[in-house]
């Protein structure tokens, strides 16, 4: 990256374009309390989003099933590792009763990666889905999914349950996986990925900035997504979520994520939503509205 574009801030403080403010506003209050009510798990909250005040403002939020802990140790994640929960065999009914009472129009469901499980948790992720559907058929599903390690009869198993969206973030370029995510494998991403759009599913993924990556590196994984035909991409600014995390390198500016935006759409990614707060579930109604029209 050509540092002297100043495309990157220093780390000393948070620049202005990062700041957020509280959340606020009827339906910001109205979720809260619904999701506290009906005791549900949101990976809004888990893994601290800087956009809750806004997506459920907005009155779109992201539900996590299969537990608040994961099997696996990310470095930049906020979500916790260990003491796994057994999967509770009601919870794809649960979820689905409790979105019923929500009234929404678009939803994401996601998951902590269960390794310690014979099928990573797949058979939930189906019944889930299925679960949702029956129950609001009017509702958009989207699943961002865990990569289960390649298995390819896992994932089929997510692609048939035939939600509307199935994402799986990439998190970050090539060279720096063993080092962001070491439990996890670039190939794997890719994999899971090529296999939802041959399933002609629409297929997202999400990179993070400012690990240390080069500009060289977000292009070629740009490519390499619009290769398998990915559709959606998100990418958004790293934010370390504690001093127990990986730190941030760089501040990326607002006018980089323009370029990579830029960038992406040219190499056939169909959408590309850029900015330092964004995130793989962030406006992810508006993200894949084109693809309902």
């Amino acid at each position: 990256m050509n540092k002297a574009k100043s495309s990157y801030t220093s780390i000393r403080s948070l620049p202005d374009w990062l700041k957020t403010s509280l959340p606020k506003g009827v339906n910001y209050f109205r979720l809260k309390k619904m999701v506290d009510k009906h005791g549900l798990n949101t990976v809004c909250e888990t893994a601290s989003c800087p956009n809750v005040g806004n997506c459920w403002s907005a009155g779109t939020l992201t539900l996590m099933i299969l537990g608040s802990t994961c099997t696996r140790s990310c470095n930049f994640c906020d979500v916790p590792t260990g003491s796994m929960q057994v999967p509770r065999l009601e919870e794809p009914a649960e979820v689905a009763e409790m979105l019923a009472k929500l009234n929404l129009q678009y939803v994401v469901i996601t998951s902590v990666d269960r390794d310690d499980l014979h099928d990573g948790g797949a058979g939930i992720w189906a019944k889930t889905i299925q679960h949702v559907r029956d129950k609001n058929p009017y509702l958009k599903i989207e699943a961002l999914i865990p990569d289960f390690k390649g298995d390819e009869i896992l994932i089929n198993k997510i692609c048939q349950a035939n939600p509307d969206v199935i994402c799986h973030n990439i998190e970050t370029v090539e060279s720096l996986q063993s080092f962001v995510r070491p439990q996890c494998r670039y190939s794997w991403s890719l994999k899971v990925l090529k296999m939802v759009s041959q399933k002609n599913i629409i297929s997202k993924s999400s990179l993070m900035l400012g690990l240390g990556e080069k500009k060289n590196e977000v292009v070629e994984t740009m490519r390499h997504l619009a290769e398998i035909k990915c559709q959606i991409l998100s990418i958004g600014q790293y934010m370390r979520p504690s001093k127990n995390h990986l730190e941030v390198v760089e501040y990326v500016h607002p006018e980089v994520f323009a370029e990579y935006k830029t960038i992406g759409l040219s190499l056939g990614i169909k959408h590309v939503e850029a900015g330092p707060l964004v995130r793989s579930s962030y406006r992810a109604d508006q993200q894949a509205q084109q693809f309902f029209a």
